[in-house]
């Protein structure tokens, strides 16, 4: 069963696979969110391998009270298209600026403020 919040606006539509790691918290108190970058769509409530490639950080609320909703990137672990990315630098400056505009908007939609001030690789081991 599901429960729906709320639907994005007319129009737009995840660029992504986003989901969350089941037992974690965020600063919001919510699962960590993640999106996650595969050759195909996932469906709902299926269970991914993946590996973090960094995170997007942000914030949200208000003036007086905000609070951190990161979103982790993460790469599916038996994909193709995405298996050269090892950070997410990688994916390059537009990439990341798109993604911080679309998380920008989806947020300001939904919880009326969000600010998004860096995004942040993970260094991986050469293999």
């Amino acid at each position: 069963m599901f429960e729906l919040k709320k639907v994005l606006p007319a129009g737009m539509a995840f660029p992504y696979d986003f989901g969350f790691l089941p037992s974690t918290k965020g600063g919001d108190g919510d699962p960590l969110d993640v999106l996650v970058q595969m050759d195909e769509p996932a469906f709902p409530w299926c269970v991914l391998n993946c590996r973090v490639i960094g995170v997007i950080e942000g914030e949200q609320g208000n003036k007086k009270r905000k609070e951190r909703n990161d979103r982790l990137v993460a790469i599916e672990q038996q994909n193709h298209s995405w298996a050269y990315i090892k950070q997410i630098h990688d994916l390059g400056d537009e990439f990341c600026r798109g993604l911080k505009s679309f998380l920008l908007t989806i947020t300001t939609f939904r919880m009326g403020n969000f600010g998004s001030s860096r995004s942040r690789g993970r260094t991986l081991p050469e293999n």
